[in-house]
């Protein structure tokens, strides 16, 4: 256990403070969230502490104390912490990365006037490939040219497998604080990211190829989680939890046999990091992990956000992208992306996501747009699978008109 050092964590929503949050507290850290959300930062600065509710065949609650907060908006005070902390991670959603990064930049410049030759790692905590050149060539925008970054500062690509569903409206009224997660609690980093010595707390799992459990996590887990939303919904518009499809055997068998075929394609890219025994033994825990009932995870949840989903380097299409460098089957896969273009579920009030109703009139104008413009295939290049993509449309438009 690490004790009395502190953790500057941009990012107080579910996955700050159910996992990263929750491991360095408990391994001996003060946690500092950095949140633009006043009402949580408020509450976390009163409370002092707050429960993660762990959901499995037995409930279990953890209180995670030595927290406070700051709010983004009060920048000196965010800085100020950058000279006196031991480690930053960054827990805030892709979207919202290229907000903070003049703040880290100012952060790291006033380390280095207060501290000079004093490293600070930073864990990105974000299903982000190339994590850490993207952050480095953001940072640097706002950073002089004298500054030695490759000497100060440690960027830490993760792989975030841990589950936190959508928290329904009236969990949230009771708590605003309190988060649910499944049990799952292992965070894979990079070996070679840091400046420092590793921290010694439970639940860090350094690898040396960080590029491959990067890719394992969004074309194994992202990909069938994603298959199971898609299909699911296809298969029962009216299905609201993940389980609920998973339930159908036809389903089940489906979601298995394509993350297997993905399975095939990652181990053509990484054969000297997996095993195909591995990886198969990977996916069937993946597989009784998104059955958990008590997690109550939404097919909502896990398939909206289309735009990024489908996206050129994300769970669906980047991998088949790898398969047709490899020439290696991906038809199931691409069966299942062509699903997530008829997919419309909703939250729990009705609502949709503003770039998912983008998206359905982009699919409307036509499905070569989506394989073009979001997926990244080329129609002269990859002419077979824009033929195959064609006839499988036609086999979902048939399941909708059902």
């Amino acid at each position: 256990m690490c004790v009395n050092k502190k953790l500057v964590l941009f990012g107080a929503g579910k996955i700050g403070r159910s996992f990263i949050g929750q491991l360095f507290s408990r391994g001996g850290y003060e946690v500092v969230f950095v949140d633009i959300f006043k009402p949580i930062i408020d509450e976390l600065n009163v409370r002092k502490n707050y429960n993660v509710i762990i959901k499995s065949e037995k409930e279990e609650i953890i209180n995670i104390k030595n927290v406070r907060g700051i709010l983004i908006t009060d920048e000196q005070l965010v800085i100020n912490e950058f000279s006196s902390c031991d480690l930053v991670a960054v827990s805030i959603g892709q979207n919202g990365l290229p907000a903070i990064m003049p703040l880290i930049a100012k952060g790291l410049r006033a380390r280095y006037i207060h501290k000079q030759f004093s490293p600070l790692d930073i864990i990105i905590a974000e299903n982000l490939r190339n994590a850490s050149n993207y952050f480095q060539n953001e940072l640097c925008k706002y950073l002089p040219d004298i500054y030695p970054f490759n000497d100060l500062v440690g960027l830490v690509e993760t792989s975030i497998g841990k589950m936190v569903p959508i928290m329904r409206q009236k969990d949230m009224e009771s708590d605003i604080l309190q988060v649910f997660a499944e049990p799952y609690n292992n965070l894979i980093l990079d070996r070679f990211g840091f400046r420092n010595p590793i921290p010694q707390i439970e639940g860090l799992s350094p690898k040396e190829n960080m590029k491959a459990w990067v890719d394992r996590k969004l074309f194994i887990h992202n990909l069938g989680h994603a298959t199971t939303a898609y299909i699911g919904f296809l298969y029962n518009p009216k299905f609201i939890y993940l389980y609920e499809a998973l339930n159908v055997p036809e389903i089940i068998n489906t979601v298995r046999e394509t993350m297997l075929e993905a399975a095939v394609i990652l181990l053509n890219l990484y054969p000297n990091d997996f095993s195909l025994e591995g990886l198969i033994e990977h996916i069937d825990d993946l597989i009784y992990r998104f059955q958990n009932k008590a997690l109550g995870d939404t097919i909502y949840r896990v398939g909206c956000d289309l735009k990024r989903k489908l996206s050129a380097e994300d769970r669906l299409a980047g991998v088949i992208h790898s398969a047709l460098e490899g020439d290696l089957p991906y038809n199931k896969i691409l069966f299942s992306l062509i699903s997530g273009c008829h997919f419309r579920a909703s939250d729990e009030i009705g609502n949709r996501l503003n770039t998912d109703i983008q998206f359905e009139k982009l699919y409307k104008s036509g499905l070569n747009n989506v394989l073009t413009l979001i997926c990244g295939f080329d129609e002269i290049k990859h002419k077979e699978l824009f033929k195959t993509a064609t006839i499988i449309d036609k086999e979902c438009l048939k399941n909708n008109s059902k």
